[in-house]
């Protein structure tokens, strides 16, 4: 079995790789491809890939290489999780929306806006060159905004499936403080990608018991906690929302906040540094504790689960990803991507029904839904209306004279990267 990773110079890949390694009676990798225009990455990356290998016994060959079509030949599947102007360009996404009062951040919002624009080209552009060098792989998207993202790949037909963290991770921390083993732990996840809530927390399987009120009752310091939101309001929604619901829930509250300290960009570059300077170190051979304060847990093991299962049928029959509605959200269109717990086969993603949400939660999906159709819009077509009407749409901008000024901005900041502005 083969597999390519298509940012695969980036600091997060040695949480996967250790996934890989792990893992790899689940997912029998023979050679792994690790594809990333930045060689001096890619040699600091793809040296400590194989010390871990190696470590752990895995027998499986790593390569390296900055060359996408020659990285892509013949893969099982393609894993994507690059970033399209890198940590100077999320640095932008998430100041300079400040400026107008909204939220700085590099998957919703203004930010959030900017990085679809720069991000779907590129991505449609390595999927293209997957199918015609491996038709049959599929793609694995983590490329941030997933959704967005997502969607591009599967209206270009793509044989594609979304991945983010957010669900394994609250699966993890829910199992722990229920004392639970994580596989026993099924969420009813429902929304978009990094719009999302858990409705149910169910012990056993789908239609388990629901012990999410046990565990608001007993642990909602915690659970609040890690959330940065009140306990008071997870208890009124009787649901968990995901931690991108603050910026919607406490929008005011968290400009303010952003405005006063560096921006988590300038945090990630200096730990990206660090990292790298370890990663060069030809004695270590495991990912260090440093890595999992760059973000992305448990995406080792939500990232084999979900390529197992579709090359093999080998992973968990249910898994929480991105793919399109068909139905299961009557309020949305077929063709939108929503993040919900699905059945997980060779076959790809069918999604399981779905308790119609509480119109506080479907009334914003709705809304962002419509947002990121005119998101998409904006990525595949250009122009400045387009992306003046998507900024117009989300719920965090609204307003047009904020949409005027932050798309003015949004070009201002993007034009090497936006063909057409």
């Amino acid at each position: 079995m083969k597999l390519a990773v298509v940012g695969g110079g980036s600091t997060y890949t040695p949480e996967l790789i250790d996934g890989f390694a792990r893992m790899r009676d689940t997912l029998p990798i023979e050679e792994l491809v690790l594809v990333d225009p930045a060689a001096d990455r890619l040699e600091l990356v793809g040296g400590l890939a194989r010390r871990i290998f190696a470590r752990q016994g895995h027998p499986g060959r790593i390569i390296t290489t900055s060359d996408v079509d020659t990285g892509v030949a013949g893969a099982h599947a393609v894993l994507l999780q690059l970033r399209v102007g890198g940590q100077a360009a999320r640095e932008q996404d998430e100041t300079w929306p400040l400026e107008c009062g909204c939220v700085g951040q590099e998957t919703t919002g203004a930010g959030g806006l900017a990085k679809a624009l720069r991000t779907v080209p590129v991505v449609l552009n390595i999927a293209e060159r997957v199918r015609r060098a491996s038709p049959d792989a599929w793609i694995i998207d983590f490329t941030n905004p997933v959704g967005i993202v997502t969607r591009a790949l599967l209206r270009a037909g793509h044989k594609a499936v979304g991945l983010c963290n957010v669900a394994i991770g609250f699966q993890r921390k829910f199992a722990a403080l229920l004392d639970a083993v994580p596989s026993e732990i099924h969420l009813d996840h429902v929304g978009l990608n990094h719009l999302t809530w858990e409705t149910a927390v169910r012990l056993g399987g789908p239609e388990g018991e629901d012990v999410l009120p046990r565990l608001l009752a007993e642990h909602g310091d915690a659970v609040a906690g890690d959330l940065r939101m009140p306990r008071e309001l997870i208890e009124r929604l009787g649901a968990v929302p995901s931690y991108y619901l603050r910026y919607f829930y406490g929008h005011d509250e968290v400009v303010r906040e952003l405005r006063t300290k560096p921006s988590r960009a300038a945090e990630v570059a200096q730990m990206e540094k660090r990292l790298l300077e370890m990663y060069g170190d030809p004695q270590l051979d495991e990912k260090p504790e440093l890595l999992a304060k760059r973000g992305g847990a448990f995406y080792s093991e939500a990232a084999v689960d979900l390529a197992a299962s579709l090359l093999s049928g080998a992973g968990s029959p249910h898994q929480v990803v991105n793919t399109y509605n068909n139905g299961t959200l009557g309020f949305l269109p077929d063709d939108a991507v929503i993040e919900v717990q699905a059945a997980v086969g060779t076959e790809g993603a069918a999604p399981l029904p779905v308790r119609g949400p509480d119109p506080l939660y479907a009334g914003l999906i709705a809304n962002v839904t419509a947002y990121e159709d005119l998101a998409l819009d904006a990525a595949l077509r250009g122009g400045h209306e387009r992306v003046f009407k998507a900024l117009l749409a989300h719920p965090l901008v609204g307003q047009y004279e904020y949409a005027e000024k932050l798309t003015d901005r949004l070009l201002a900041h993007n034009r090497e990267h936006l063909a057409w502005a």
